[in-house]
Order: structure tokens, then C-alpha cells, then sequence
């Protein structure tokens, strides 16, 4: 196994120099690709629409193709689900990714195996640079824990397979994602979402030098680690004796399976077990203390849940690996603690649309040499999985560059907006706010979202909140009147407005468990579980509806 990893991390190290020497040239990179797609998708029924065959320039193709929105889609996908060929892409569409519908509507994205081997390359250039990154600070590379699910969804009437992008990434992955996992293939399958945490933290538990800990998002990194500290004894236990949890939900077979691979390992129990009673709990640092990473999404919200991981990982950096989507792979990130990260110009064709476009009919758009660091753009794509200059909604900053490729860091989703009048307040308005509130005020959230009053017009901001176990906010109306003030200062259109137009905020404090239950609701919606994200901002005036408010505050002017 450690010859097999020795290998795999050769060949990023070697998959890594080659997309380095991609980003000297990302001009001509971006027009082969282009081209080279064109060509093999000419004679699609959606490449004869376009008369894909006929594009000789960039200009040519921006001019025939318009910008569309997955609407226009949707009846070619309806025919691929049923089995028809040659729709969007040449080759034979193998999975269909189903995004997760957190964020907006749900959609099924066509993947070919060429459209998963561009993924699979940007993930081996991202292990590359995480190598050499551990590597130039004295650390090392090495089996990690993830818990992300391998459950399909199901299938179509045309026999394709369907389910979150990440579940068609590891079933079609499976060699790779073995060598990876410090736990067998066959923890990601039980159905029930803290049996496959706990069975995944059991056997990962038996090596103490494993050396990540890996998942989507970081509120889904936080959940392991709460899991972790919440079933330690259970964990330890079930480690010393070599046994599983008779109460966990495990299908027999998988069980069966999981109980001949799963050792009695005393030993590592007893220093399991001294660690609990000298600490008091368990964390990924105590566990093993020769953690190298974690990895997870940057940019956007995760710097707010950011805040807590030194409780859980003190000084373990932390890597954000790839940018992508059910749609697409959008940039591979380069270094440790660092949210920007380097255009994936191998792995699609990239545009970029300038703010003042937005509200453009038929915007006009740059290329990757052409953007500006400091500028924020809505991004588009057009790759394997036959959609052309698609637009997924989110909001990108330019903030440098690697060679002569853009370095991008993701602020939010375009729709992901609040307004109480006319000021457009994004997530990442709010989560810096709600950052520099933590830090002045010295108290710990579990999570907050913004929403709006339900009868006043124009509406009140109100700041809902649920503060971390054992916290205690001291002063509430200082709270919220930093809030008021932070948010001018961080948000010049909410600063402009606020005086005349945007009635003050008020602050709910949340009973206990209140997020866990939005979390809860959102599952039952169908929504995977290593899929989820938390917005942050909500004009769903029913969002928070059945929730205990156990205080609200206002300001004197209010």
C-alpha cells in the first residue's frame, strides 16, 4: 500500500509540472481545448444546431453560441435520461450528476468518461502542489480520512446512473480514492449518514499516522470532528474489541463485510483512551497527532467556520485542493492556507463576464489573459459535458496570477442576494461581519443567518444567531449595533442606504439545536449529506419558521 501511494504521488508530482508549464502559455492552452471540443462535438444534435464545425475563431464562437441558462438544456437531458445518444456530447454519457439544489434548482449534468478524467487530472495536479507544499514546510503527504457517500441515487429510464457529482467522482475513482483513504472503500457505503461518519472514524481511528482529513465543505470538516469527540468511548471501545456498534443503522451485508477487515487493537485503545482522560475529549490532533492537512472548500462563507477549526486542529494547515462543481472543474488551489487558486485551463474553456455585463442581455465577455486582478466576474464554462459558455451563477475575484493564469478566489452565488430595499447584500458581506463580530466580542457561533421581517416595508435585517455550547453574549445591543456599523463600513451600498432607506437591524438569539434542525430540514429535502451547504443569507421569509427564539434585541432608534 505505501508503494502504491509512493506511486500515486509521483505521478501528481509529474501531472502537477505539466499543468505548470500549461500556465506559461493559458492563451494558447484555452484555444486548443476550445477547438479540439468543437471539432469532437460537431456532429452532436446540439452541434449541429450551433454548426459547431464552421467556428474557425474565439469571436466566431462567442457570436453563434449565446449564453444560456440550464433551462435551455433541459429537454436534450430529458432525452438522455431516457437513453438517446449523440444529444450533447459524442461519447456515451456514463453518470449523471445531480447537484445538490441547496442553492437554487436542481439539475442532472451529463459526465462522460472524459469529463471525469478532466477532473481526475485537476485532482492529481492539486495532490501535486499539496505534496510539495507539506514537503517545503516539513510535512508530509499521506492517507486521509473522507466521509463523503458512494450511495447512488438511482437510475434513470434509460439505465444511467445518477447521483451527487462527488458519489460518481469516487465509484468511478475507486483505485485512486483506495490508495487515498486511510479506511476501506467500503465505509462510504452504508446509507445512514452517522453510521458511514462513525464505521469511516472506526477504522481510520487504527492508524495513528494518518496524516488528513478531508471533506466538501467546513461545516461537513466540523461534523467529523464533532462525531469525534461525541462517540469517543463508543469508538474506543469498538477499537480495543475489534467489534461494531450493534446500534448502528449498518446493513448486514455491509456489516459482514466491514466486521472481517476490523481487527481488536488494544493497544491503540489504550492510548486512545489515556489521551481522553488526560484531555478530557478527542480531536483530529490528539487522535493523530502527526496530522499533516485538511482539505476542504476556501473562499466564499468558510473563513466564518474557519475560526473554530484551531480548537479542533491547532496549527494544521489547511488546503483547498479543487474548485468545482456538478458542472465543471473551475481551478485547482496551489498552497497551504491560501484561498486563491489557478484557472483550470486544462479542463474546460473559460470566460469571464465584468460586473457592469451583469444585467447585459448578451454580455460581453474576457478571457482568462484578459481579466484584472481586484475585479469580480460571474464565470462561464464550456466543457465535456456538452453545455456551452454556461453560466452557474457564482461570483469570482481575480487576485493575482500563477505564471499567466488567473488565480481566482469564489465570493458567492450571483442570486445569493438580500435587500431590504435596493443595497444587494451578498454571504460575503455578512460573513465578514459576522468574523470581526466573533473576534471583538470574544463569543463563538455555531451559525447565523440573515433574513428579513416578515411585515414591514421596507424590511428590518434580522440577525439570527445560535450561540456555541458554554458561550455567552454579554452585551447583546453592543453586538448589534457593531453589526449595523461593520456592515456599513464592509458594504457601501447597505453604509449609503442605512441612514434613510434601511430600517436598523434587530438580533434573535436561537434556542440550542436550532441550525441542526434547519440541517435536518434540508435532508429531508433530498439534499445529500456531504453535499450540504448553509446560506447564509435568506430572502425566504419562512426559512427560520418553527424555530425556538429565545431573546430578541433592537436599537434605540428602532
Amino acid at each position: 500500500m505505501a508503494i502504491l501511494l509512493s506511486l500515486l504521488t509521483a505521478v501528481a508530482s509529474s501531472v502537477k509540472a505539466d499543468f505548470v508549464n500549461k500556465t506559461r502559455h493559458p492563451e494558447a492552452v484555452q484555444e486548443q481545448f476550445l477547438f479540439s471540443l468543437l471539432q469532437a462535438y460537431r456532429d452532436t444534435e446540439l452541434g449541429r444546431k450551433y454548426k459547431l464545425g464552421e467556428i474557425k475563431t474565439i469571436d466566431s464562437f462567442r457570436d453563434r453560441i449565446p449564453v444560456l441558462p440550464y433551462s435551455s438544456y433541459e429537454p436534450y437531458l430529458e432525452r438522455i435520461t431516457k437513453g438517446e445518444k449523440n444529444i450533447l456530447t459524442p461519447n456515451p454519457v456514463v453518470f449523471l450528476n445531480f447537484t445538490s439544489g441547496s442553492t437554487g434548482t436542481k439539475k442532472l449534468i451529463p459526465v462522460t468518461r472524459q469529463f471525469q478524467n478532466s477532473l481526475r487530472q485537476a485532482n492529481l495536479t492539486s495532490i501535486g502542489f499539496l505534496n510539495e507544499a507539506l514537503e517545503s514546510q516539513g510535512l508530509q503527504f499521506g492517507k486521509l480520512l473522507a466521509t463523503n457517500s458512494v450511495q447512488l441515487l438511482g437510475r434513470t429510464s434509460g439505465g444511467i446512473e445518477y447521483g451527487p457529482a462527488s458519489v460518481g467522482v469516487l465509484r468511478m475513482g475507486k483505485f485512486l480514492y483506495e490508495q487515498l483513504f486511510a479506511h476501506p472503500y467500503e465505509t462510504l457505503k452504508p446509507a445512514d449518514s452517522l453510521t458511514r461518519h462513525y464505521i469511516c472514524l472506526l477504522f481510520a481511528l487504527q492508524d495513528p499516522a494518518m496524516r488528513g482529513i478531508g471533506a466538501n465543505f467546513p461545516m461537513l470538516v466540523l461534523r467529523i470532528c464533532n462525531y469525534l469527540e461525541q462517540y469517543a468511548e463508543d469508538l474506543i471501545s469498538d477499537l480495543e474489541t475489534g467489534t461494531i456498534a450493534t446500534w448502528l443503522k449498518l446493513e448486514p451485508e455491509i456489516r459482514v463485510k466491514l466486521e472481517r477487515r476490523l481487527s481488536a487493537n488494544p493497544r491503540r485503545a489504550r492510548q486512545l483512551r489515556e489521551i481522553l482522560k488526560s484531555e478530557g475529549r478527542l480531536t483530529p490532533k490528539l487522535a493523530w497527532q502527526n496530522l499533516s492537512f485538511f482539505v476542504t472548500a476556501r473562499g466564499g462563507t468558510s473563513d466564518f467556520y474557519f475560526q473554530r477549526f484551531p480548537t479542533y486542529f491547532e496549527d494544521t494547515p489547511g488546503f483547498g485542493a479543487v474548485y468545482s462543481s456538478a458542472e465543471g472543474t473551475f481551478s485547482i488551489n496551489h498552497a497551504l492556507n491560501d484561498d486563491s487558486s489557478i484557472l483550470a485551463i486544462a479542463s474546460g474553456f473559460f470566460e469571464f463576464i465584468s460586473e457592469e455585463q451583469w444585467e447585459a442581455d448578451h454580455p460581453q465577455t474576457l478571457l482568462a489573459t484578459e481579466v484584472k486582478p481586484g475585479k469580480r466576474y460571474r464565470i462561464l464554462t464550456t466543457n465535456y459535458s456538452g453545455f456551452y459558455r454556461y453560466d452557474i451563477g457564482d461570483v469570482v475575484e481575480v487576485v493575482g496570477f500563477y505564471e499567466q493564469a488567473p488565480l481566482l478566489v469564489f465570493r458567492h452565488r450571483r442570486g445569493g442576494l438580500l435587500s431590504s430595499t435596493t443595497e444587494k447584500t451578498t454571504e460575503f458581506h455578512v460573513t465578514q461581519v459576522m468574523q470581526i463580530l466573533q473576534q471583538k466580542f470574544n463569543v463563538g457561533l455555531e451559525d447565523f443567518c440573515i433574513t428579513l421581517s416578515e411585515n414591514d416595508f421596507p424590511a428590518h435585517y434580522l440577525v439570527n444567531i445560535e450561540l456555541a455550547s458554554g458561550e455567552k453574549l454579554s452585551n447583546p445591543q453592543a453586538f448589534l449595533a457593531s453589526f449595523d456599523r461593520t456592515l456599513s463600513e464592509v458594504h457601501t451600498s447597505y453604509g449609503v442606504k442605512r441612514p434613510d432607506q434601511v430600517p436598523s437591524p434587530r438580533l434573535r438569539i436561537l434556542a440550542p439545536g436550532s441550525f441542526a434542525i434547519l440541517r435536518q430540514r434540508q435532508l429531508q429535502k433530498g439534499i445529500p449529506d456531504s453535499q450540504l451547504k448553509f446560506p447564509h443569507i435568506s430572502e425566504d421569509r419562512d426559512f427560520l419558521g418553527g424555530l425556538v427564539m429565545e431573546q430578541e434585541f433592537r436599537l434605540a432608534d428602532d
